[in-house]
């Protein structure tokens, strides 16, 4: 019988071990909510990362290498006369000249210190949000220049993910700036780089960087562009076009054609490509036609346990998507926003030209088309 109470003891023992350790109760591991720093990045090494404009993305390694870092980035503010259709123009604000703005990477636990310039041939003041850093509006409050003015602020990358950035200058010039272009988006990568859904370590061949993005141009009574000699007068008139909430150019990567025809994307038969795309202002929704998202991370988070076999992915106003593809058939393929009116009507969409061989195994074709028999 003292065997048997003893046996008992040790079972419900052993029962109330496993939960608290269900209940976390040990504190051995933290949940993100609970996660605490320390330090302010003084010391780390430093790395200037060479920004590219887009579609281009800047060198970078998947899995973290020697630690956390400080990460150098330079962004200087740009107001340009840009053309964004043919006849369709805009005084475009832009982070170093392109819109999108350049994509920016680090890995989870880094420092990115960022400096904008706002050169004095601008003539609007410029600022930053970055949705990936915490505090101080995403670093907006702390960034304010003027025309002739630079600061330096610096972030810790605590979270995972794809992650949009803008200027946010305040009241209806935010939303101004943004649709002007002023957007981007910062890549926060895991220190061991990506897994897939069973939790497998997975890495990409290449990345496409591509951003949805809407035009509110001022028109005439005739229906044409109207032209602007200033930045300024083209803002003022673009308030009324903002207001009725219909863009009048919906593109990739800041104007139509910017990735179709010569300008379209290369690939080939087995490389793992990672799609990054965002959309600053609007909704938009992914798809690749003959092809799908392997593997997609909701809402560009790498964190979460990505989801298989997409055919489509949503991503809301103000944030970026993460999904990756391994190409398995040769030819052309199209990646577009599928409200199709916003594609083939307006322009958001992109090719990609995937050289390899072809495999049956995958889709044959059985007859060629010819007459009914």
């Amino acid at each position: 019988m003292k065997n048997k109470f003893g046996l008992l003891k040790s079972v419900s023992l052993l029962g109330l071990i496993v939960i608290l350790g269900s209940c976390n109760i040990t504190g051995n591991k933290s949940g993100v909510i609970d996660k605490t720093y320390s330090g302010d990045g003084d010391g780390l090494p430093r790395v200037q990362e060479e920004l590219v404009a887009p579609p281009g993305i800047p060198k970078f390694d998947q899995v973290e290498k020697g630690g956390p870092k400080i990460i150098e980035v330079t962004l200087t503010a740009e107001e340009k006369k840009m053309e964004v259709a043919p006849g369709d123009s805009i005084w475009a604000m832009t982070f170093n000249g392109s819109v999108p703005a350049p994509l920016i990477v680090a890995h989870e636990g880094d420092f990115v210190e960022l400096t904008l310039k706002n050169p004095a041939s601008n003539t609007q003041g410029h600022n930053i949000d970055f949705h990936a850093s915490t505090g101080k509006m995403g670093g907006g409050d702390i960034s304010h220049v003027q025309p002739g003015q630079q600061v330096t602020f610096r972030f810790r990358t605590t979270r995972a993910g794809a992650f949009v950035y803008h200027c946010a200058p305040g009241g209806l010039m935010t939303p101004m700036h943004v649709v002007s272009g002023m957007n981007g988006v910062i890549l926060v990568l895991p220190k061991n780089g990506l897994t897939d859904e069973n939790g497998n370590s997975v890495k990409f061949d290449t990345a496409f960087y591509i951003v949805q993005q809407e035009y509110y141009l001022p028109k005439g009574p005739d229906g044409k562009t109207l032209d602007f000699k200033t930045p300024a007068e083209s803002l003022n008139a673009m308030q009324a076009s903002m207001e009725k909430l219909i863009p009048t150019n919906i593109v990739f990567n800041g104007y139509k054609g910017s990735l179709t025809g010569k300008n379209a994307l290369n690939a080939k038969v087995g490389q793992k490509v990672l799609f990054i795309s965002a959309d600053a202002n609007s909704d938009t929704r992914m798809h690749l036609i003959g092809g799908h998202a392997d593997l997609y991370w909701p809402l560009g988070k790498f964190h979460n346990k990505p989801l298989v076999d997409l055919e489509t992915w949503n991503i809301p106003a103000g944030s970026a998507a993460a999904a990756l593809y391994r190409f398995r058939e040769p030819g052309d393929y199209v990646y577009l926003d599928h409200n199709l009116i916003d594609a083939i009507a307006y322009g958001a969409m992109a090719q990609i030209k995937v050289s390899g061989k072809w495999d049956n195994s995958l889709m044959k074709v059985i007859s060629k088309p010819g007459p009914i028999k």
